[in-house]
């Protein structure tokens, strides 16, 4: 018996068009936007420096145990780079400023702090003090330079709002 098919003989059977799970023909058109592989490496770098700004908030207080106004700027720089390593983390910004920004200005600062303290230390004599405050600067340095990369500052900046839909702020 002859056979009924219309196929050609030897020609590939079409393929079934895959079915979207909200409906028929139903695409998605915003891609979902992917965390760059530095961003968790610069909100670990950033929970460092918070540590650090706490180990030296801690030397100032050990010193005379009353809380003055200089043993609140390590805390306030702590909090700030919890804050930017959580922003850097979730890809968000604080308004107008992008969670980067956020992170690089908190491990900027105990940077130059702990570069000035190392020179006054040298300066002093006190090689020990010096290499110590040279490497408590290792983990606000690594989150400076992770904050600033593009893929990180683009994760937390404008872009990605644009890309989400919500208007980006001009720049005036």
């Amino acid at each position: 018996m002859p056979s009924t098919s219309t196929r050609r003989p030897g020609a590939a059977a079409p393929r079934p068009r895959p079915r979207h799970p909200l409906g028929r023909g139903a695409t998605s058109a915003t891609p979902v936007p992917v965390r760059p592989v530095q961003a968790p490496f610069a909100a670990v770098f950033g929970g460092l420096t918070a540590v650090v700004d706490g180990y030296l908030g801690w030397l100032l207080w050990d010193v005379d145990r009353s809380v003055r106004w200089y043993v609140l700027a390590p805390a306030l720089l702590a909090a700030a780079a919890l804050l930017g390593a959580v922003l850097v983390l979730r890809g968000h910004g604080l308004g107008r400023v992008s969670g980067s920004a956020v992170l690089a200005w908190s491990c900027a600062l105990p940077l130059l702090g702990l570069l000035a303290l190392a020179v006054v230390f040298a300066a002093l004599g006190d090689g020990e003090a010096a290499w110590l405050a040279l490497v408590l600067g290792i983990a606000p340095l690594g989150g400076l330079v992770l904050a600033l990369q593009r893929p990180v500052r683009e994760w937390t900046g404008r872009a990605r709002a644009a890309r989400n839909g919500r208007r980006a702020p001009r720049a005036r």
